[in-house]
């Protein structure tokens, strides 16, 4: 697969890029030599290889889903104007 200078220019449109048209040729044998590697990995061999989501085999470190108050609710509205019941106290704004 290759690109033509009218696809390379429509490419640096679409993404937003200034390309003078100088530029155009050198951009289209840059694209085309990238195409090329990517069809090169389509040749290897990959029947039987799982897919993977890292080159390490890790595990994901994972925690209890539990619910609960945090038990620090004093001091989270200690520095709070006003508080009662471990509520933040607000004045009325709502008619």
């Amino acid at each position: 697969m290759s690109v033509d200078a009218k696809t390379v220019s429509r490419v640096a449109h679409l993404a937003r890029i200034a390309l003078p048209e100088g530029e155009v040729a050198r951009m289209q044998g840059e694209i085309n030599a990238m195409l090329g590697f990517v069809e090169q990995l389509n040749e290897v061999d990959v029947d039987g290889v799982e897919p993977m989501t890292s080159v390490m085999p890790m595990v994901m470190k994972k925690r209890a889903d539990l619910v609960t108050d945090g038990g620090i609710a004093a001091q989270i509205v200690q520095n709070a104007p006003q508080s009662e019941d471990d509520y933040f106290m607000v004045p009325k704004v709502v008619e």
